[in-house]
């Protein structure tokens, strides 16, 4: 994930992503400071699942400040996501999907996408307020280890079993500094 000013949607494309996103902005755990002109800071987020792992759901901006009263606040924005789904009204997006085979311990990566990326823009941005944005990174749902105990070791299910999971992963957060 890079964050800064000057990105374009394009600059998802370029062979040269990485040192184009250093060059040009801050890359995760780093701060933008004073935004030109009051503009959001665009963030260009790439994320490619692990070569023995389950495909990518879904990922989402986790935005953070502290209000007026001093209390926390969060908004989780769902940005790029695998398939053809759509947003609800509330900006949510359903399920993926759950592949998980209860009684072969399996899933299949028919669902999901390889590699996700996109470039999102904070819909609430004030130039203002101090922020944290950081990415939280979904994979469909796989089986969960009491499913794995259940046919491989022949252990009974307990009713109140996890049998399957949505493992993620997260970056570490751009600091916005008005």
């Amino acid at each position: 994930m890079f964050g800064g000013f000057d990105y374009s949607e394009e600059d998802l494309y370029r062979s040269d992503f990485a040192r184009h996103g250093y060059a040009n902005g801050v890359p995760m755990g780093g701060d933008l400071t004073a935004a030109p002109g009051g503009k959001a800071p665009p963030l260009l987020i790439a994320a490619l699942r692990d070569p023995d792992g389950a495909n990518l759901d879904r990922m989402q901006v986790v935005k953070r400040w502290t209000n007026e009263d001093g209390s926390a606040a969060e908004q989780v924005y769902d940005v790029i996501w695998s398939g053809d789904r759509q947003k609800d009204a509330k900006g949510k997006v359903p399920a993926v999907g759950n592949t998980v085979d209860i009684e072969t311990a399996s899933y299949s990566n028919s669902i999901g996408a390889p590699i996700l990326s996109g470039y999102w823009q904070d819909p609430d941005f004030d130039p203002e307020q101090h922020a944290l944005y950081y990415v939280r990174v979904l994979e469909i749902p796989t089986p969960n280890w009491t499913t794995y105990d259940h046919v491989y070791l022949g252990v009974e299910l307990s009713k109140k079993a996890v049998l399957y999971q949505q493992e993620r992963a997260y970056t570490s957060p751009i600091w916005y500094t008005p």
